[in-house]
């Protein structure tokens, strides 16, 4: 995608959604960290459910630690690889204690160190949390920043740092949200919805998809 097409597809979601925000409920930098952790290979709406009641008990790695594995993992039994989330949330949560002094660090390789944490969920931290320009890749922003032709990869870093070069500054910091809820409304994996898209004149994907009527007919 050209400069000027790449700056017009992302002024047209920033004047649709100027202030765009993560979907998973959080109380601050803590609570956010176990939420995205939790959220691997899980939807957000299913880790809100089940971190609602958690993050009324626990919203600090002091407490998360006196909860215990046991007790954590009664909360979250409904959310995916439930047992491993469970163990991997106290060993960060002990880490954090022991190495940072129970604060959250604002630095990739930091919170990459702890376990359980990946690039995708430090750079939701980082950006979400710190307000850091950085590009989460997830499933959503994988599919759109190769279907749309804004930054083809074949893995998702490639795509991560393309998206960082093809993202003009004024739009870097909220990139990110922007992407992930385009993906997830609009451009559906099965079946993107071509027909109401703000951006479908700029995007590369062919044949574009007609209406439910159109196509009905």
């Amino acid at each position: 995608m050209k400069k000027a097409d790449a700056f017009e597809f992302y002024r047209r979601l920033a004047e649709a959604d100027p202030a765009p925000e993560t979907e998973l409920d959080y109380r601050n930098p803590y609570t956010l960290l176990v939420a995205v952790a939790l959220s691997a290979q899980a939807t957000d709406v299913s880790v809100n459910k089940a971190t609602k009641a958690l993050f009324e008990e626990v919203d600090n790695p002091q407490a998360m630690v006196a909860l215990g594995e046991q007790e954590l993992r009664r909360h979250i039994r409904t959310i995916g690889l439930y047992n491993t989330k469970a163990k991997n949330v106290i060993a960060l949560s002990e880490q954090l204690i022991r190495d940072h002094g129970g604060a959250v660090p604002a630095d990739r390789a930091a919170l990459e160190a702890l376990p359980g944490v990946g690039r995708k969920t430090a750079n939701v931290v980082m950006n979400v949390a710190f307000g850091a320009p950085t590009i989460a890749v997830d499933t959503h922003i994988f599919r759109v920043g190769n279907r749309t032709g804004l930054a083809r990869g074949k893995t998702p870093l490639a795509v991560e740092l393309k998206l960082e070069k093809a993202t003009p500054a004024p739009f870097l910091s909220h990139a990110h949200h922007w992407l992930i809820l385009h993906g997830r409304y609009v451009c559906k994996a099965r079946k993107p919805e071509c027909w109401r898209c703000i951006v479908a004149d700029l995007c590369a994907f062919k044949p574009k998809t007609p209406p439910p009527t159109a196509a009905a007919a």
